[in-house]
């Protein structure tokens, strides 16, 4: 039930789906003082401050990205501005992968999650060096650039920021040091209490020795012993070599098991997604649990800001040189284009990922009392085309794109430059 007057926004006839409120059809939302002061089904114009007409567009929890590169500088060419991945693109909340470190965290607190306007959590990298550009310097991800004990006291001392712990298992890092580096990462993990999320999908680049006799279709069946409940596997869909189908096209019989014991699935979207990947996991029962976007400053076009570090030699060979422009909106569409229902992509942007942090009980819903993240989507009807970087096209007749959204009941314009153009057939 609505309560008295004196909202400061309604939003008015918009189609309301927040799976953990079991809330799906036409509802308006009233905010009073940053939370969520009612949701019904109507709430007079009259009753707040601003009224915004919704009507026709989705009314979502705020959206989480769990996979983004938000270091912004720090992390070289990689790092985005937070707010730009986060409330500009009409999501509340991006949790950045491995950019940190328990050296450079501090500094990730004061510089990014202090300032920005959006959400910002931490997956705290197994390396000390953090997410740098580690394709170019590989060398700085071997064992001996790993402090077990540091990240650990580091992580627990941060609880509030760092939800997780960021591991990479691909051909290039196995290569060079075997499975040493997942080990000690999982070790972390487990001792901190926190998830594990890890990169399949080749990365770094193979050593001039070659594969060092390491074989890139028994990562999986090595690495997901180490793990445990709740820990999550990334890039299900990845076109690169170490991911959950095999050189022979078939899904790694150890995934289905994984999943059963209670390990998770993060899309992990850009440059990795391949569509025909896609359909080769999700006939086999790999269903991912959370939508990352996967954006960074080598697949997304973005203004180069002052300071960019100068190109390396090499950036034009760059492994994830490819779209243009994406976002977790647009990834949403590309969930939706591949067969799984609109709920479900809701939940994998929504409620899934708040258990993933562990705050389910203050996002990932929309609930009276809770604070007024929530992220409002036109859903376009017409012809479309999305192409992934195989360039493979998928025409479909619905389209989400941003509108805005609402962080703790401040409005933001979904206005970010690395938001991408609808493409009309």
């Amino acid at each position: 039930m609505a309560e008295h007057a004196g909202y400061d926004i309604l939003l008015k006839s918009g189609h309301v789906i927040s799976p953990a409120s079991d809330l799906d059809g036409i509802f308006d939302v009233a905010v009073r003082d940053g939370r969520i002061a009612a949701i019904a089904t109507d709430i007079p114009a009259a009753s707040a401050l601003e009224t915004i007409d919704v009507s026709g567009k989705l009314v979502l929890p705020g959206m989480i990205d769990t996979h983004g590169h938000v270091y912004q500088y720090v992390s070289g060419r990689f790092g985005l501005n937070p707010d730009m991945v986060g409330v500009h693109s009409a999501v509340t909340s991006v949790v950045d992968q491995g950019g940190a470190s328990c050296m450079t965290l501090p500094g990730f607190r004061k510089f990014m999650v202090e300032p920005s306007r959006s959400r910002v959590y931490s997956f705290l990298s197994a390396y000390l060096v953090g997410g740098l550009e580690g394709h170019y310097y590989p060398n700085l991800y071997s064992p001996d650039c790993v402090d077990v004990d540091a990240t650990v006291r580091s992580a627990i001392a941060n609880r509030d920021l760092v939800r997780g712990i960021k591991g990479h298992a691909e051909i290039g890092g196995f290569a060079r040091w075997g499975i040493k580096v997942m080990v000690m990462a999982a070790e972390i993990a487990r001792r901190a209490e926190i998830p594990l999320y890890v990169h399949f999908g080749a990365l770094w680049g193979l050593p001039e020795s070659g594969t060092n006799g390491e074989d890139a279709d028994t990562i999986l069946e090595r690495v997901i012993p180490l793990l445990k409940e709740g820990d999550i596997l990334a890039h299900p869909f990845t076109k690169h070599p170490g991911g959950f189908v095999d050189k022979t096209g078939k899904v790694h019989d150890v995934i289905r098991a994984a999943l059963d014991r209670g390990l998770k699935v993060d899309v992990g979207h850009g440059s990795h997604f391949s569509y025909r990947i896609a359909r080769k996991a999700i006939a086999a029962g790999v269903v991912p649990t959370t939508l990352g976007a996967d954006m960074h400053g080598y697949n997304t076009r973005v203004p180069s800001p002052a300071g960019t570090p100068a190109k390396h030699p090499d950036e034009e060979t760059h492994p994830f040189l490819g779209q243009a422009r994406f976002s977790l909106t647009q990834a949403m569409s590309s969930m939706m284009a591949l067969g799984l229902p609109l709920n479900h992509v809701v939940k994998m942007v929504t409620s899934n990922p708040a258990e993933m942090l562990g705050l389910s009980d203050r996002l990932g819903a929309l609930k009276v009392g809770y604070t007024a993240d929530i992220s409002v989507l036109d859903d376009n009807r017409g012809r479309y085309v999305l192409r992934d970087n195989e360039k493979t096209e998928v025409k479909m007749d619905r389209l989400l794109t941003p509108a805005f959204c609402l962080r703790a009941g401040a409005c933001f314009k979904a206005n970010a430059p690395i938001l991408p153009i609808p493409e009309v057939v």
